[in-house]
C-alpha cells in the first residue's frame, strides 16, 4: 500500500470525532463514519484494489455503537492490516467527563448509548469502558477538553494531515497548574521555580510571547540553564521515541497561571526543534492572546 494512508478515528461521543473526520475530508481524505468493525478489513481491501486517487488517503470513523466484542477485536484487526503493509494509524479523541456532560447539555443532543436505563453520565462512563481497548491501542490520543473547534481543526491539519507517514509529530503546550495538568501529555516540565514576570507590574498583563517578557526571562541565568537542560533531555529522548515508531509526542510546560513562563518555554523550545527540521506545533491551553510578530 505504498503512498496510501489509513486513519482510524475513534473517540467518545461529543469529544470531536466527527469534526476530525470533516477536517480530514477537507484535506482530501475519503472519509467514512460509523463503519462496522466487522467489515473494516474488506473495506480497506476494496479501497486498496481501486486505482483511484481519492482512495489513497482514507479516514474511517469507528465508535462504541459497534458490538463490544467487535470493539475488543479492533486492535487485532489493525495489527493484521499493518502486517499486510497497510500504513494504519489509530487516533482517539477524548475529553473529560465534565466537558462531555456540558457539551451534551448545551447542544441538547442525545448520547448514542443513553436510554431509559442509562443517564447521560452513565452512558459516558459505559462508552469509556467499551472503548478502553481502543484507547490502549491508539497511536495518537487527543484531548479536546480545553480545545475549541477552530483549534482542534488546526491541530488535525498541522499534526495529522501534514505529517508524513511514520514521522513523529511534536506538540509543545503551555498550561497553568492552577487549572490542572493536561491529560494527554507525555512529558511535563514544572517551571514554577523560575523568576515570575507576573510580579513586575509592567509585565503582568503581557504573555510569554511578548518581547518584554522574553527579554526578562532571557536575562535570568536560571532560565537559560533550564532551557539548555530541557533541550538536551528532549533531543536525547525524542530520538528514542522516533526509533520506536512513535507517531505523536506532547511536551507540556506548566507555570502557575499558564501565561508567562510556560508560554515563553513552549515557544522557545518549539522554535529550537523547528530549526532542527522537526515538525512542531505550539498550543497555549490557558493563555488567550495574539502572538506578536517577531
Amino acid at each position: 500500500m505504498s503512498g496510501r494512508r489509513l486513519l482510524i478515528i475513534s473517540g467518545l461521543s461529543g469529544a470531536g470525532k466527527t469534526i476530525a473526520l470533516h477536517a480530514l475530508e477537507d484535506a482530501g481524505y475519503y472519509s467514512v463514519d460509523n463503519l462496522p468493525v466487522g467489515i473494516l478489513s474488506s473495506f480497506v481491501a476494496y479501497t486498496a484494489e481501486q486505482d483511484l486517487p481519492h482512495f489513497h488517503n482514507v479516514a474511517v470513523g469507528i465508535d462504541a455503537r459497534n458490538h463490544p466484542d467487535e470493539i475488543s477485536n479492533l486492535p487485532a484487526r489493525l495489527d493484521a492490516l499493518q502486517a499486510q503493509s497497510f500504513a494504519v494509524e489509530l487516533i482517539f479523541v477524548d475529553a473529560s467527563d465534565e466537558t462531555l456532560l456540558q457539551r451534551f447539555s448545551e447542544t441538547r443532543r442525545k448520547h448514542p448509548l443513553s436510554s431509559e436505563n442509562y443517564s447521560l453520565a452513565n452512558a459516558i462512563s459505559r462508552e469509556r469502558a467499551i472503548l478502553d481497548p481502543v484507547i490502549m491501542r491508539a497511536d495518537v490520543r487527543i484531548d479536546t477538553t480545553h480545545t475549541n473547534v477552530h483549534e482542534f481543526r488546526t491541530l488535525i491539519h498541522d499534526q495529522i494531515t501534514h505529517r508524513a507517514v511514520g514521522a513523529l509529530a511534536l506538540e509543545f503546550r503551555s498550561f497553568g497548574f492552577k487549572n490542572g495538568v493536561p491529560r494527554d501529555t507525555d512529558f511535563v516540565f514544572d517551571l514554577r521555580c523560575l523568576p515570575n514576570p507576573y510580579w513586575d507590574p509592567a509585565l503582568r498583563d503581557l504573555s510569554g510571547a511578548d518581547p518584554q517578557v522574553r527579554e526578562f526571562l532571557d536575562g535570568a541565568p536560571m532560565v537559560s540553564e533550564m532551557v539548555a537542560d530541557i533541550t538536551s533531555f528532549l533531543e536525547t529522548w525524542i530520538s528514542r521515541f522516533e526509533e520506536g515508531n512513535r507517531s505523536y509526542l506532547t511536551v507540556a510546560f506548566g507555570c502557575t497561571g499558564g501565561r508567562h513562563r510556560s508560554v515563553y518555554m513552549a515557544e522557545k523550545i518549539a522554535k529550537r526543534f523547528e530549526a532542527a527540521g522537526k515538525k512542531a506545533a505550539i498550543s497555549h491551553r490557558d493563555a488567550q492572546f495574539t502572538v506578536p510578530e517577531p
